[in-house]
């Protein structure tokens, strides 16, 4: 009769939520957007009341698994009632079994934190900041986003050279209706961060 007891409590220390979800207050956000590592942050604003929102974590997820490797780190900021944590957040995540990291905003005041994310942001979700400080880029989408989008706007993180300072882009100028002139636009990435 011992063994089971003791089975039993062994269990009961375990999460059974699958990760645990923790309390970050806007500081957090402070940090990814200063961390100078070659790690891209693709950080979801969402909620589980937000239809948008949870039609999108798809996306978020897949990403998240096919772009580890390229130093992409999803994080899902859940803006649920903090009395809804447990009730409410947990549940979904264990369900939805997600696997980025999703924390909960403990905020009191969101003005102080969504002015941090982004001044023209106005509070709505789903909004999305792909950052990386080292290349000192930063993306803000106040709307959902499909895989491809996300990968799209990732890629311009992680796909730029690091070893060499050009950067290329193409720009395709349309002259009359039956040609294209395609122009090969060069720039430096040191006159780039002088401006």
């Amino acid at each position: 009769m011992k063994q089971p007891i003791f089975i039993l409590l062994l269990f009961w220390q375990i999460p059974l939520w699958g990760q645990e979800i923790n309390f970050i207050k806007a500081d957090q956000i402070r940090q990814w957007k200063e961390a100078d590592t070659d790690t891209v942050y693709v950080i979801n604003f969402w909620a589980t009341w937000c239809a948008p929102c949870v039609e999108e974590l798809p996306a978020f997820e897949k990403l998240n698994k096919k772009l580890a490797a390229k130093k992409v780190k999803v994080i899902l900021v859940s803006n649920d009632f903090k009395k809804a944590v447990d009730t409410k957040l947990k549940p979904f995540v264990k369900e939805k079994g997600l696997k980025s990291q999703v924390v909960f905003m403990n905020e009191n005041n969101p003005d102080g934190w969504i002015q941090l994310v982004n001044p023209a942001w106005s509070g709505s979700i789903p909004a999305t900041l792909i950052i990386s400080k080292r290349k000192n880029k930063e993306l803000f989408f106040e709307k959902q986003l499909s895989y491809k989008q996300l990968k799209k706007r990732s890629g311009r993180f992680y796909n730029y050279p690091t070893t060499t300072d050009y950067i290329q882009d193409k720009v395709v100028l349309k002259i009359g209706h039956r040609h294209h002139l395609k122009i090969r636009m060069f720039q430096s990435l040191k006159s780039s961060k002088s401006l």
